[in-house]
């Protein structure tokens, strides 16, 4: 399995857990990632985790960290202001900084902030799906 296939499979298993919860299937499939993409699949499930907990009405099943711009990297530090994330068939835009301990696999940090639904007629150019 390529490491975009681990990515995807990661972020469909974690949908079915509860908030914050990492169990041995997901920490192996994120220690078979390098440990910069391991540490943005692991914000990725925090900031799901995140939203569908302290947001009510959203129950996110996919964030993406660069669909408007590249995040920004320092250390155990990532930073996406151009992230999304889809909820209900939805997607809206999410900025959030996340840092992360022990490899990428705990989260020490996390802010985000929900931005405005993405309208669907920007979904293709940002490569957007339902």
């Amino acid at each position: 399995m390529n490491k975009k296939n681990i990515a995807i499979a990661l972020l469909a298993l974690c949908a079915a857990f509860p908030a914050h919860a990492l169990d041995g299937r997901i920490v192996r499939q994120l220690k078979a990632l390098a440990p910069e993409e391991r540490r943005e699949q692991r914000c990725d499930i925090e900031a799901m985790a995140r939203i569908a907990s302290e947001k009510e009405g959203f129950k996110p099943d996919k964030v993406i960290a660069y669909t408007f711009s590249d995040p920004e990297e320092n250390g155990d530090w990532i930073k996406a202001p151009g992230a999304a994330f889809r909820s209900a068939g939805d997607w809206y835009r999410l900025k959030f900084k996340c840092e992360t301990s022990e490899h990428g696999l705990a989260v020490e940090s996390f802010q985000y902030k929900i931005g405005s639904k993405v309208p669907r007629k920007e979904w293709e150019e940002h490569y957007l799906y339902d």
